[in-house]
């Protein structure tokens, strides 16, 4: 990096600086609001599935029908499953 030496090569370096940090900023936003992917445990949507999983499973349904019912994969409610063993286990 050079030495500044006058008052105009400062005051230059310094509008650099703040082009550069606004540009910062708003990558910064960017990686804040966005959204991320993949499963997300325990949240409203997933405790609203997971309750209509529960009784589902309860009454009889089987897991094709439980998954089409809430527009999710079978997967998805066999990881129900999986959960609403544990916490039956849990419980005991």
């Amino acid at each position: 990096m050079e030495k500044i030496v006058t008052l105009e090569e400062a005051l230059k370096r310094i509008a650099e600086l703040e082009k550069e940090n606004a540009t910062l900023r708003e990558e910064l936003e960017y990686y804040k609001n966005r959204k991320l992917s993949g499963r997300q445990k325990h949240n409203e949507k997933w405790m609203a599935i997971y309750h209509d999983f529960v009784a589902g499973y309860e009454s009889g349904m089987t897991m094709v029908e439980i998954a089409k019912r809430n527009n999710v994969s079978e997967r998805t409610i066999y990881r129900y499953k999986a959960y609403y063993e544990k916490m039956k286990k849990a419980e005991e």
